[in-house]
């Protein structure tokens, strides 16, 4: 039995910001339990609902030895749906009323604490990983700590780390000087070739540096990050190390978002009936956000951050244009001020067909995905993208722009050989979208039966975790061998 320990700050069912957490609570459960034992750790914060911390028992405590001081490390844990949690405690640390704040250096001490900890606790808690997999910059450190700090100990020779990366953009960076006195690292890890890049210490590029393998969430990220373009700095490095990187594509539990299943969604469909069944879902969307109903009316869908990476300056510049097609659009999300303020005005001067719903609501999401005819994604970068995979599950054609994870999920129609599983565009450009919703309308309107047909081969796309856990696996036996 090979022993894999993933190691994030965030997971479903406990806490959740983004697309890490899904990944986290989502991919051990598919992890083959046969041949792997896979448990998870992560911050018990302050915040988390007081449901799941019910759920936690006090397994042991002790004091380390961290930023000059002698520090308080607990460890609680629980077990859900089959899979061992553990939750390391520090009520000075993760005492915030959201997991991540707005201080830096705060954040990157913070997580420097966690990655310290959680090997730390290991030899308490009686569990030693073959294999620990780490996510994002806030266990930048692990692997590093492994090689130079715990691998003296026979407990910890010979445990193997990855290291995945879900968005290349956040790093944990501050000056090398505070950084090394917080961690306690010796300085000759503050060097270009370990956690130095241009004058910073950069937890994420030490975890690069050290770690055995390194994943991101899609071929074509695993390729992007290479580029100067998307590689944030790091792509001399992400290319001295191509060897060892390897792009595994998310997946989404398709438990959680089954039309079939789905409680939030007035009607519940399938593959085979959804052609009758889907458009009850929209009727009711309308009628619930103060849109026109019309069944036959095209409704588009964005459920996203409102942030320049999403693409949102590309949908600022055309939104009057767009606006005079015989569509609805509705939005659902926070973000950026401009970006809320400018869906808030076109739903103010076109009220009858754009909706702008600006919080975040996991049943109004769920209603969309289920209710629109069209889903918009002209993401500038996207690691990988979840919403275009809840999309095409629930039949919702995607309307995407070719980068990372969009560029592997979404097959462009192709109206010569009838095939395809959405519409999508190349360079980032606001008309070169706007033609290609037009091109999809064109399609929606006036071939409906084709429109059918790519919803037929999108809702058939399997996009499940298993499929990717299966190359997960492949990865942890040719690392623990």
């Amino acid at each position: 039995m090979k022993k894999i320990l993933f190691a994030a700050s965030e997971g479903v069912p406990f806490i959740k910001t983004g697309g890490l957490a899904d990944v986290v609570g989502s991919l051990p459960k598919c992890i083959d339990k046969q041949y792997f034992d896979v448990r998870v750790i992560m911050p018990k914060y302050a915040c988390m609902k007081q449901e799941v911390k019910d759920k936690m028992e006090y397994i042991t405590h002790f004091y380390m030895d961290y930023n000059w001081k002698d520090v308080y490390v607990g460890v609680l844990g629980a077990n859900v749906d089959g899979i061992q949690y553990y939750f390391i405690d520090n009520e000075f640390y993760f005492n915030g009323f959201k997991p991540y704040g707005d201080n830096a250096l705060f954040e990157i001490e913070k997580y420097a604490f966690f990655s310290k900890a959680l090997l730390s606790a290991l030899p308490l808690i009686d569990f030693r990983p073959d294999l620990i997999h780490c996510h994002d910059w806030q266990t930048g450190l692990v692997p590093v700590y492994l090689k130079e700090r715990f691998q003296g100990s026979d407990f910890f020779r010979g445990i193997k780390s990855v290291i995945t990366i879900h968005n290349l953009k956040f790093q944990g960076k501050w000056d090398p000087k505070t950084v090394q006195s917080i961690t306690g690292l010796p300085e000759y890890y503050f060097t270009p070739d370990k956690l130095e890049a241009y004058d910073d210490a950069n937890l994420l590029k030490g975890g690069i540096v050290f770690a055995d393998a390194v994943t991101t969430v899609s071929d074509t990220y695993a390729e992007e990050i290479k580029t100067g373009f998307y590689g944030e700095g790091l792509d001399g490095l992400l290319r001295a190390r191509s060897g060892d990187l390897r792009g595994i594509v998310n997946g989404i539990d398709y438990e959680d978002f089954n039309p079939e299943t789905d409680p939030y969604i007035v009607k519940q469909y399938n593959a085979v009936n959804f052609r009758k069944e889907k458009v009850k879902n929209k009727r009711a969307l309308q009628e619930q956000l103060g849109l026109t109903v019309d069944d036959k009316k095209m409704m588009i869908g964005i459920v996203s951050r409102l942030t320049d990476q999403k693409g949102f300056d590309l949908i600022a510049h055309m939104m009057d244009e767009l606006c005079q097609d015989d569509i609805q659009l509705v939005v659902l999300g926070t973000g950026e001020e401009q970006y809320e303020n400018m869906f808030r005005h076109f739903d103010w001067k076109y009220s009858d067909k754009v909706s702008a719903n600006i919080y975040y609501s996991e049943e109004l999401s769920h209603k969309i995905y289920a209710s629109c005819d069209a889903f918009l994604m002209p993401s500038l970068f996207e690691p990988c993208g979840l919403s275009q995979l809840m999309a095409l599950r629930y039949g919702t054609v995607p309307i995407v722009r070719e980068t990372g994870g969009l560029k592997d999920t979404v097959e462009p129609y192709n109206q010569y050989e009838s095939t395809g599983t959405g519409f999508s565009f190349t360079n980032y450009n606001a008309h070169e979208m706007l033609a290609t919703i037009r091109y999809a309308e064109q399609i929606y309107y006036d071939k409906k039966r084709e429109w059918n047909k790519i919803i037929d081969r999108a809702m058939a796309a399997d996009f499940s975790w298993n499929v990717s856990a299966r190359k997960y696996q492949e990865m942890y036996d040719w690392l623990i061998g």
